[in-house]
Parts: C-alpha cells; structure tokens; sequence
C-alpha cells in the first residue's frame, strides 16, 4: 500500500533553515504527483508546493513563494520542501501528500494518499 512519511522536522529560532522530507513508498515514485501541505492550530490545513511526478515541474502557493523550495530525488523516492528564512508563524503539522492524476495544483481534495506529519515549531 501506498505509504508517505514525513521527517525532518524540529524547533528552531527564526530566520533558521529547515528541510523536510517525505518518502514514498508502495508505489512507482514517477507516477504520482506530490505535495506539501501544513496545519496550524486552530487553522484549516494550507497548501505549500506541489511537484509533478513525471517532469519535475513544480507550484508554489502564496504561503511559501519566496521561502519554500520542493524537490525530489526519484532514485530515492523522496520529496523534499526547504524552507528558508523561517518566522514563528510557520510553526505548524506538516503534511506530504500524492495524488494518482499527477496534478500539480493545491486543491486538498486532490489528493489521495497522506502522510502522518512532522511538527516544526519557530521561536522567537
């Protein structure tokens, strides 16, 4: 079956760096496209970036244009989000997910498989 697990994240100070990555598995890494959502408290959950499957374009939101990178390594069935210049209010769930339409887009009800999460937390 299809399994995303998400790692990398931790607490850090503001304006520190992060890298989450998610690994894929159960599945032809090429075939579907993957995404990076998160979830705050109290707050419905955002989406961040989002890479094709096949040619490795990617989308970034609003949220993250300026900060967040996705990336993936097919050798390694893994999808990576950076994350730069971090600020207290991106302390939040941070969620992996795929969809089987390779469809590079931030609608949440596009995707159909999602990984457990990894909490970043930024202080001040």
């Amino acid at each position: 079956q299809v399994q995303l697990v998400e790692t990398g994240g931790g607490s850090v100070q503001t304006g520190e760096s992060l890298r989450l990555s998610c690994a894929a598995s159960g599945y032809t890494f090429t075939t579907y496209a993957l995404a990076w959502f998160r979830q705050a408290p109290g707050k419905e959950r955002e989406f961040l970036a989002a890479i094709s499957a096949s040619n490795g374009g990617t989308y970034i939101g609003d949220t993250g244009r300026d900060r967040f990178t996705i990336s993936k390594d097919n050798a390694k069935s893994t999808v990576y989000l950076q994350m730069d210049r971090l600020k207290p209010e991106d302390t939040a769930v941070y969620y992996c997910a795929a969809n089987v339409r390779n469809a590079v887009a931030g609608y949440e009800d596009l995707y159909d498989y999602w990984g457990q999460g990894t909490q970043v937390t930024v202080s001040s």
